[in-house]
């Protein structure tokens, strides 16, 4: 996985003189059942594109799925049981856990968040062809209805399906479902198993450029499923502080001593050998990018 590191500084510096500085500055009181249609900047790989989103601010969101073409089931309940585990604390006394990641989110924008799984929607006849642009997605995010304000809709296309800019400068995407207020949101998310796994799957394999380590181990044994979730999960960060997009911060950090081509110290399953830094429910384990800590200025990671 390649990011232009160059460009990725020259956000830092100008969100350090303007966004970070005039979040500090605003004094207004956070208010859980509200949204606001920004302008945010999105960081997608070797590209920085200032666009609209929709920042979900809601202590309770229903996060809705389309699933865009064949999926296996036990590739479904993988997802499924990660948006589950979001919620689901009782796995933070057994060690990392993904509720524990989440809860890094309520730093960024004052309060924490109630993921939970809505309605979910199967279309595996292709209804818009395997070729979809991006309005494709929009109209997609509507197929449910329902939700509205403090809604998130994922549209989860599977490997045979292209994309508008996948694999070219970006691996997901997320904004507003319509220019109403409230239409909720909409994040989207592709597998790359099969169209460019180097570039939206690292570290679960090797990167296009740069250092040519071994790749590690997906711990759900599915290097495009565990591939979506790590975008997904940086997507649903972004999706709920839109105006801060914390997790575009801390690319490529999964665990502590990470650098560009080392994804850091993570934890391995001493039966499979698999990577992973986060325990779900229903015994799973996933790998989950670092969230910018405000309170501290660094990227977090969970070990």
């Amino acid at each position: 996985m390649v990011y232009t590191y160059r460009l990725a500084a020259l956000l830092v510096l100008l969100f350090a003189t303007v966004g970070f500085s005039s979040a500090m500055m605003d004094e207004q009181p956070f208010r859980p059942s509200s949204i606001s249609l920004n302008y945010s900047l999105s960081v997608t790989k070797n590209n920085i594109s200032l666009n609209y989103s929709l920042s979900v601010k809601k202590d309770n969101i229903s996060l809705n799925i389309v699933w865009y073409g064949k999926f296996k089931p036990i590739q479904r309940s993988v997802i499924v049981d990660f948006i589950r585990s979001i919620n689901y604390s009782e796995t933070a006394a057994k060690g990392p856990s993904v509720a524990s990641w989440w809860k890094t989110t309520e730093k960024n924008k004052g309060s924490a968040s109630t993921i939970v799984v809505g309605k979910q929607h199967i279309l595996e006849d292709y209804p818009l062809g395997k070729s979809l642009k991006s309005p494709h997605l929009k109209a997609l995010s509507g197929k449910l209805n329902g939700g509205g304000v403090g809604s998130i809709t994922a549209v989860l296309t599977a490997k045979d399906v292209a994309v508008e800019g996948f694999c070219m400068n970006r691996c997901g995407t997320h904004g507003s479902k319509s220019s109403s207020l409230d239409g909720g949101a909409y994040v989207w998310v592709g597998n790359s198993e099969e169209q460019c796994p180097g570039y939206c799957t690292w570290p679960f394999h090797q990167p296009l450029y740069g250092p040519r380590s071994p790749p590690l181990i997906a711990p759900n044994g599915d290097v495009g499923v565990d591939g979506m979730i790590i975008n997904l999960a940086t997507l649903l960060v972004n999706a709920v502080n839109g105006d801060q997009e914390p997790a575009s911060f801390c690319v490529d950090r999964f665990g502590s001593g990470a650098y560009p081509g080392y994804a850091g110290r993570v934890l391995v399953d001493k039966t499979t050998g698999a990577s992973y830094n986060a325990l779900g429910l229903a015994g799973r384990k996933y790998l989950l990018p670092a969230v910018w800590d405000p309170q501290a200025a660094e990227c977090r990671t969970l070990v």
